[in-house]
């Protein structure tokens, strides 16, 4: 199988924008969210099963965000999630955000999960099976963003 990213479509909502009607940077954060959850739903994953056949948690030690163009209200968003990389304890999460009305980047950015036991919390290795089922998801930025039709910022 190509790695190819994950894909949503999401509009931009009321709750979302500021006074001037452009999309609050922190909402963006949601949209990071989204893409995650069902993307590892996706694979047959949702989270609630993760923790429980895995024992583990998956908390966000990084989340960075960068803005390119300005999202307003009911604008169409397309969110794609890919993992740029799993390493042996943790794992990067990109996420772009597409303004599908300019066909631009809208904004980009990446959260970093850490496998952690349950109990203390600390980091402990990824299950192999576990990276083995998100492999089909590991790509570059470049690779997403040709897939996605989308140039990089």
């Amino acid at each position: 199988m190509t790695a190819k990213p994950f894909v949503i479509d999401e509009y931009v909502r009321w709750s979302e924008v500021d006074a001037a009607g452009i999309i609050f940077y922190g909402s963006y954060v949601r949209f990071f969210e989204l893409a995650e959850t069902e993307l590892f739903r996706s694979v047959g994953l949702p989270y609630s099963i993760v923790f429980d056949k895995y024992d583990l948690y998956l908390p966000r030690v990084q989340v960075h965000s960068e803005f390119h163009y300005p999202a307003r209200l009911d604008d169409h968003l397309r969110v794609a999630a890919y993992f740029g990389r799993i390493g042996t304890k943790s794992i990067t999460l990109n996420v772009d955000v597409i303004h599908l009305g300019q066909n631009c980047l809208a904004a980009d950015g990446h959260l970093v999960l850490v496998a952690t036991d349950r109990k203390a919390l600390k980091s402990k290795p990824l299950p192999p099976e576990l990276v083995a089922t998100l492999k089909p998801y590991t790509l570059s930025k470049g690779d997403a963003r040709a897939f996605l039709g989308v140039a990089a910022a």
